[in-house]
């Protein structure tokens, strides 16, 4: 969700959150590109978000936010643009369900992917393992077939490809291709 102020685009809101999680079978995970996203919480949970992320570059008082993402009964997801470091984590890393790390510029789709995210993810994987927190890793961004083993090797648990599906000549075909190669990795 893109509110043309935190990021440059615009892209849906709560109506469409709500649509899609009334047709969704898996849970909807919702990642808040807005500033003050505090203020829309609740309404994006009543939407149907299972999972809320916000981003630290919006939040001034983030324990405050991700507290307030659980306490809808949401998990509470936290992204780091391309060049915030993990270290802004360290002192909440163990309330978060999940950190989405940029990985192109947060905005617009069809970015080139900004290869320090390997080393990033990485140091994000050893902090959540030293603190033993749940948080899982999400990639965000020029993610493909091209990169996903890379990503998975350096720590991501969850890869989001979008611009490499919907920009497909056949995006069915490429749905299966990155199945297959899900199915092949060992985990």
């Amino acid at each position: 969700v893109m509110d043309g102020r935190f990021v440059p685009n615009i892209t849906f809101g709560m109506f469409i959150v709500e649509a899609i999680g009334r047709l969704a079978k898996k849970p909807l995970d919702v990642h808040l590109m807005i500033v003050e996203p505090e203020k829309y919480i609740e309404q994006f949970r009543k939407a149907g978000a299972e999972v809320i992320t916000v981003h630290v570059e919006a939040c001034p008082h983030l324990h405050r936010t991700i507290h307030q993402i659980k306490e809808t009964g949401a998990k509470a997801g936290v992204a780091l643009n391309p060049h915030t470091p993990v270290s802004v984590l360290e002192d909440i890393i163990e309330d978060i369900d999940l950190v989405c790390v940029m990985s192109v510029n947060p905005g617009f789709g069809g970015q080139k992917f900004i290869y320090q995210t390997l080393p990033k993810t990485r140091k994000l994987k050893e902090m959540i393992i030293a603190s033993n927190s749940p948080a899982l890793i999400e990639i965000d961004g020029g993610v493909g077939l091209h990169n996903a083993e890379s990503l998975l090797q350096a720590g991501a648990d969850v890869l989001v490809a979008g611009n490499s599906v919907f920009s497909a000549k056949d995006p069915l075909a490429a749905i299966r291709d990155l199945k297959a190669f899900e199915a092949k990795f060992d985990f």
